[in-house]
């Protein structure tokens, strides 16, 4: 008598669910990554419109920009429907700092606000530009084990 070798059975898996993003209050860290990116995007467009005022764009480099930006805010949107957030909540208040993007209304590059957002905020420092210098040292057990010296160099100017 042989007893069956359960390893030459076949294996069968049959999901009980589809596994789903999570949705709206419970989506973890999608809104706040596409508000990060909502923020770049804004970011870019002041830098288009900036140029643009200033005549530094060819019709064609326009025709460009604009459209890589409205795909952009396509997927944003895309994103936001799978997730199920609405897109007028992709913002961080950042208590008595402000918020992330501008309240609705939107922001025009060139114009001040009274409460300017972190997004006027940088798009001013990269107008005018901005150096930023800096030394971090990394280790354990009172032991120096990396050095650093930081040069960053901020600025929407060709340098």
């Amino acid at each position: 008598m042989s007893l069956p070798n359960s390893f030459d059975a076949p294996i069968q898996l049959t999901p009980t669910a589809v596994l789903q993003p999570a949705k709206g209050a419970n989506a973890g860290l999608a809104p706040l990554l596409l508000t990060v990116v909502e923020l770049v995007r804004q970011l870019m467009e002041a830098q288009v419109i900036r140029r643009m005022e200033a005549d530094q764009l060819s019709d064609a480099d326009l025709d460009r920009a604009a459209e890589s930006l409205r795909k952009l805010e396509e997927q944003v949107i895309q994103l936001c429907d799978v997730f199920e957030i609405d897109p007028t909540d992709l913002n961080v208040d950042l208590g008595e700092i402000g918020t992330l993007l501008p309240k609705a209304g939107g922001y025009y590059p060139g114009t001040a606000s009274a409460n300017p957002s972190i997004l006027e905020l940088l798009d001013r420092l990269l107008n005018t530009g901005i150096v930023v210098e800096g030394e971090v040292d990394l280790g354990l057990a009172q032991l120096n084990l990396v050095h650093a010296k930081l040069r960053l160099v901020l600025t929407s100017k060709p340098i």
